[in-house]
């Protein structure tokens, strides 16, 4: 029996077992993981998980259940669950199953191309990558990590009221930390590389750019602890960005664990700070035609020049607000219930490179890396004090690395004090992106 005709027959027993409505999700995802150390495996992983959640509304109440079981005797395990389980529930969540948008994108988010490249062709290019940054320069001393992943995901939904939706996506991220020594000095880098096109993939490229990122962080000096203007640089920006998500959650705006609350339509931000949700973009990894709920995904801004234009809303929270859905239900498993998550939130590029920001920059800090970012902030006041690695800007020109500081502020402050924006665009896997921003000042702090 196919996974359809499965979602299908589960279906029919639910709406003859009374379910008034009923929906059926299914979830498979794979992956491959290899690290090297010294051109020899270090660890060789291939995984599977999957499995099918039944979602429906039973004496007037939404009933949940899963299982990784796809055959016949879990059906009844599954009907039986859900209705169990919506009689527990205390109250009526007031959401049916939705009926469907009027459109969806059709966009792709799956590489045959990728797929279809055997695994010792990966590790090969693994181990090209791993010889040329030892060889690169006598101050790079070990790898830490030096790891390929590629994952795949496939997704359908499908329900009593002739709804029917799948997609797949794959990617393969390859990750390296280089380990630099110079007398006693001791550093380490990591450096981050993804794509669905294996044949763009540039050995020389990827080894010179790792081997650069740690061996910049020698020489470190020095500076007085101070409030400094700050460049955070893409990547350190969309880490930021990622740990701050919950703000922007109309769910934890409707617990009052948001200060975004009743913000929609105001000026929240700088004139120079727009946030865009892209589910489509090209750049990034992860992507969907459609949200946990079956509800047609779309580019639209979070906050443009300033301006808060929609928190992140999935159909339940809509109905409290009064407002339409932004289509940004999330189930982070088939095990799990509706949340809510962004597809792609970034930062946007302006028309200044980095490298133009540093120039204007008579004194600043170029911050290229934020380590500690889930135990040093706060989601719902907005502080953070997390430790930082990066730059001494002086006369437009970087002069050194600075020894271990830490960087403090508040995110909401942030946004407001963000002067320009780089046009470089960089994504993490979990999808979500930035460019370098150029913020008036943080306090920092060198130990």
């Amino acid at each position: 029996m196919t996974i359809a005709e499965f979602q299908e027959k589960l279906l029919q027993q639910a709406v003859d077992a009374d379910f008034k409505e009923v929906e059926v999700y299914f979830e498979r995802k794979t992956s491959f993981e290899c690290k090297l150390y010294e051109g020899q495996i270090d660890s060789y992983e291939t995984s599977e998980d999957g499995g099918l959640s039944l979602r429906g509304l039973y004496n007037g109440k939404m009933g949940y259940a899963y299982t990784e079981k796809l055959d016949d005797d879990s059906i009844p395990f599954l009907i039986d669950s859900a209705k169990a389980n919506a009689d527990i529930l205390d109250e009526d969540e007031g959401i049916d199953i939705f009926e469907g948008s009027s459109e969806y994108a059709g966009h792709q988010f799956y590489s045959e191309e990728l797929a279809n490249i055997e695994i010792p062709e990966k590790i090969a290019l693994l181990r090209s990558i791993e010889k040329k940054i030892r060889m690169y320069d006598p101050r790079i001393v070990t790898l830490d990590y030096c790891l390929l992943k590629e994952f795949s995901t496939e997704r359908s939904l499908v329900n009593s009221k002739d709804l029917s939706l799948s997609q797949k996506e794959n990617g393969l991220v390859i990750f390296i930390s280089t380990v630099v020594k110079d007398g006693e000095e001791l550093k380490t880098a990591g450096y981050l590389k993804m794509t669905r096109d294996f044949y763009a993939l540039d050995v020389e490229e990827i080894a010179k750019e790792a081997a650069e990122e740690a061996l910049a962080n020698l020489g470190e000096k020095s500076i007085p602890s101070g409030k400094y203007p700050i460049i955070l640089r893409y990547d350190a920006t969309a880490a930021l960005l990622a740990t701050f998500m919950p703000i922007f959650s109309a769910e934890n705006a409707q617990k009052n664990q948001s200060l975004l609350k009743g913000k929609v339509g105001q000026k929240v931000a700088s004139d120079a700070f727009t946030l865009l949700n892209a589910p489509f973009h090209p750049k990034a990894l992860t992507g969907s035609n459609f949200d946990g709920e079956g509800v047609a995904t779309k580019q639209q801004a979070i906050i443009l020049n300033g301006t808060l234009q929609t928190l992140l809303h999935n159909r339940k929270t809509a109905k409290i607000e009064g407002c339409a859905t932004s289509g940004h239900a999330h189930k982070n498993s088939y095990k799990g219930t509706l949340t809510i998550a962004p597809q792609n939130l970034y930062v946007p590029p302006g028309k200044k490179t980095q490298a133009d920001l540093i120039a204007a920059i008579s004194e600043g800090i170029l911050i290229t890396y934020l380590s500690g970012l889930h135990s040093g902030t706060n989601t719902i006041s907005g502080d953070f004090s997390v430790a930082a690695t990066g730059f001494h800007i002086k006369d437009g020109k970087i002069i050194s690395s600075v020894k271990q500081m830490t960087i403090a502020g508040n995110f909401f402050d942030l946004m407001k004090d963000i002067e320009e924006t780089s046009s470089e665009l960089y994504f993490l896997p979990q999808g979500y992106g930035s460019s370098s921003l150029l913020v008036k000042e943080l306090s920092v702090t060198v130990e």
